[in-house]
């Protein structure tokens, strides 16, 4: 209803709002459809135009109109325009491009959320609604039941609602990463959230994108008497600063309870789905903070140890910064795991049967109704997952055998040891 209402409001109204219906002409809308279409992208003007063959389709069907001048006309022999009107193909990326751009945007929060999240993204195919309202009460020891989502509204609210087309589903789960949510939830201990009164298994970053919460910056610097770049280089590089003002910095830091991502203070009950894919996963896939004015896109600064980097924060980051990040997947979009994960089932050569119940979709052709999940099927697929997963961790540990990430470094350690 909120999408229909912007698009009336928007799009369609300022055009045919002052227009008899009988007056509107098939030339009328296609004259406002090139005009948007010099505006906006091919796909949102589809939408809009979708939405006004629906208003109109209503009129024709109560007898306001002979005729729907919105419809498209069915092409006549070859048809154009396909090529032209496609949009770019979704980016996606493999087992151990998942793995470094869940390790990246980890670093870039200040905490393991990110990764965990990333990796169950990656993993599980859930929509992004599903990730931000997995509910605690729904992980399972084998499989994690998918009964709501959280849909952000323009107002900033999110909405409790089923998840989209009702695909409500269970999503079978090797056992690593059932350990890996589940150290996650024992670590983290959620609470329920004030805007809804549940508890879900990731949180919000916090207020700040750079994952400072409660106290800032500015109060540390004040309280001890120094500048803010004085208390960043105690954060970044306390070899820069004077052991007396370094202890100065640091009381004022524990008086004021100033934290750095993960805090408790002030934390956001839920990721916002454009700061979350502006400030940490796009840095994270293709190593670029983004244009946002009045600064121009730029490489994340980095303090080369320990490997791969950690990002440099504060004034005059960029400037004492040691390295960058090269591009894991350019153009990788949380959604973009979703695509992800579908592909690595294909190239598993798992039954699209079963590739269907775990992203969602409904196939509602004869063949897939004479078609049938079994067990064997579902253990080829946790298996198929497993593989992937050791092999990833294998190529990581190859780089570095360590990870600025805690609960990366756990998993690296374990490994390692296992290979021994």
């Amino acid at each position: 209803m909120q999408n229909y209402r912007r698009h009336l409001e928007e799009h369609l109204l300022p055009e045919f709002e002052d227009r008899p219906l009988a007056s509107i002409q098939r030339t009328d809308v296609e004259t406002w459809e090139k005009r948007e279409r010099a505006l906006y992208a091919a796909s949102s003007m589809k939408t809009w135009r979708g939405t006004l063959h629906l208003v109109l389709e209503d009129a024709v069907e109560e007898g306001l109109l002979s005729a729907n001048p919105a419809t498209k006309r069915r092409g006549r022999g070859k048809r154009a325009g396909r090529s032209r009107d496609r949009g770019p193909e979704k980016v996606i990326t493999d087992p151990l491009g998942i793995l470094l751009v869940a390790e990246r945007a980890s670093l870039l929060s200040g905490r393991d959320d990110e990764f965990v999240a990333c990796v169950t993204k990656g993993y599980t195919g859930l929509r992004w609604g599903e990730l931000v309202g997995l509910e605690t009460q729904f992980l399972r020891s084998q499989a994690l039941r998918v009964e709501w989502q959280l849909y952000e509204l323009d107002t900033g609210q999110f909405e409790h609602c089923p998840p989209k087309d009702d695909s409500y589903r269970t999503i079978d789960m090797p056992g690593w990463l059932v350990g890996l949510l589940s150290k996650h939830v024992a670590r983290t201990k959620p609470t329920p959230c004030p805007c809804h009164g549940r508890t879900y298994v990731f949180r919000g970053q916090g207020l700040s994108r750079t994952g400072e919460t409660g106290a800032k910056v500015v109060d540390v610097a004040r309280r001890a008497d120094v500048s803010t770049g004085t208390v960043s280089n105690v954060l970044n590089r306390p070899e820069l600063v004077a052991e007396g003002t370094r202890a100065r910095v640091q009381e004022a830091i524990a008086a004021l309870g100033f934290t750095r991502g993960g805090g408790a203070v002030d934390q956001a009950a839920h990721w916002r789905r454009n700061g979350f894919a502006t400030w940490l996963f796009s840095p994270a896939a293709s190593g670029w903070y983004p244009k946002k004015a009045p600064q121009e896109a730029r490489p994340v600064p980095l303090l080369a140890d320990p490997w791969p980097g950690v990002p440099a924060r504060g004034r005059g980051a960029q400037g004492r910064a040691d390295a960058c990040w090269l591009p894991v997947a350019k153009g990788l979009t949380p959604h973009g795991l979703r695509h992800t994960h579908k592909t690595r089932m294909e190239d598993m050569r798992i039954p699209s049967k079963l590739m269907d119940e775990r992203m969602g979709h409904v196939d509602g052709s004869v063949q897939a109704r004479y078609s049938h999940i079994t067990r064997q099927m579902r253990e080829d697929l946790t298996v198929g997952l497993t593989a992937e997963w050791e092999a990833a961790l294998d190529a990581r540990l190859a780089m570095c055998h360590t990870s600025p990430v805690a609960v990366l470094d756990d998993l690296l350690r374990v490994r390692l040891a296992e290979r021994r």
